[in-house]
């Protein structure tokens, strides 16, 4: 695994409130203004990092699956810690030791795979830069590759979006401008824009705010009207369609006790921990839906809406959301208590993508908040489907 350790934060939980302590002292370091900080290039928070499977037996164990694949969790997690350093790197003072900023992931935009299996007996290569910044928030555009036959072959390429916030994690920080030095940076930086603009008119449409479509609405009500009993003239009789499984009945749950060993600098939960925790209940919710083994597509739209304290009971709940031919679409849904309180919070909602090597039920939803849900995976898996096929004609 990758360790952010630049930053000279203790490794030992019973150390962490004088660690903090020492941090409230790096407040005066940071810049009042963006213009008071020197622009720096994308080449500059450029970093590349091996994961030396092939000749590191015992570290190969922690990454392996029953498949005798990679467990993908772990490389979530690798990419965080990944997109951390390189939001460090771009914003590192060379005239201090420790950093005043405090970077923390505020969202996963999309992680694309090209590779169906991830073989743990070949090193791994992990590139990245941050590739567009704003006053306090960064693009960070990361690549893994792995090694076969003297080549690094491609295998994935992840958009994470980085927050810089004060020594003590309780305010935004200005951050270092970009200076663009060649067309390909420009381009980058350009879809960096387009990608902010997407996420706010994809807030701005969230079927939390506003109706579903004309379209979406009329085949809501064909599929409603498609369960409804025939032979009784009731809308509460409802029978499951031919090769169909109902939306409720795909559910799976899991509970975790958030322990110090997976903290982060600022004593909160890592943020690749809950990614990993995440996708191994959605790959489970994937798997006992169709009964065979599921291939990871895409990872997208990782929202981090509120930070996981050391301490808390993590409640995860995912289901089968949507389906078409052989993919399936699965939502994560990530809440929190503490230990003594009754009232649950909402920190992350998780989307992945699979496919099978079947087709496989149509879901169907029963009730009007599991419809939304269904449109809501219908969205986030053509918007995915969307972009695999741009992503195909722009190569070829």
């Amino acid at each position: 695994m990758l360790y952010v350790c630049m930053y000279l934060a203790s490794f030992l939980f019973s150390d962490h409130v004088k660690t903090m302590e020492e941090r409230k002292l790096l407040h005066s370091l940071l810049p009042k203004n963006q213009k008071d900080l020197p622009p720096k290039r994308m080449k500059d928070s450029y970093l590349e990092v091996i994961l030396p499977l092939g000749t590191q037996p015992l570290l190969r164990e922690k990454y392996l699956t029953v498949f005798n694949s990679v467990r993908f969790g772990r490389i979530l997690e690798d990419l965080d810690s990944l997109g951390v350093l390189i939001c460090y790197t771009h914003t590192k003072m060379d005239s201090v030791q420790m950093s005043p900023f405090s970077i923390v992931t505020a969202l996963v935009d999309k992680i694309d795979l090209c590779k169906k299996v991830i073989s743990p007996e070949c090193d791994i290569k992990f590139t990245g830069h941050v590739s567009w910044v704003g006053k306090t928030s960064m693009e960070v555009k990361m690549h893994m590759c792995q090694l076969h036959d003297t080549v690094y072959h491609p295998v994935l390429d992840a958009t994470f979006v980085m927050v810089a916030r004060d020594s003590e994690n309780k305010g935004p920080a200005f951050i270092n401008p970009l200076i663009l030095e060649s067309p390909e940076e420009e381009e980058l930086f350009k879809q960096g824009e387009l990608n902010k603009g997407k996420r706010i008119v994809s807030s701005t449409a969230s079927l939390l705010k506003m109706a579903p479509t004309t379209e979406e609405r009329n085949a809501v009500h064909d599929m409603f009207l498609n369960t409804l009993d025939p032979r009784s003239i009731s809308f509460q009789s409802r029978i499951l369609p031919p090769d169909s499984v109902w939306m409720e009945d795909t559910k799976l749950k899991s509970l975790h006790i958030c322990h110090p060993e997976e903290r982060n600098i600022f004593n909160r939960i890592f943020g690749g921990f809950l990614m990993r925790k995440a996708f191994e209940l959605g790959w489970a919710t994937a798997c006992n839906f169709v009964g065979t083994r599921p291939f990871l597509v895409a990872v997208d739209d990782i929202m981090f809406q509120s930070p996981v304290e050391i301490g808390s009971l993590l409640f995860l709940s995912s289901q089968v959301c949507f389906t078409e031919k052989n993919h399936i679409q699965v939502r994560v849904h990530s809440e929190v208590s503490f230990p003594g309180s009754k009232e649950h919070k909402t920190t992350n909602v998780f989307h992945f993508t699979f496919f099978v090597e079947k087709d496989v039920p149509l879901v169907i939803p029963k009730t009007y908040g599991d419809s939304m849900l269904y449109l809501d995976g219908q969205r986030h898996f053509m918007s995915t489907m969307h972009q695999k096929t741009v992503g195909k004609n722009i190569i070829q």
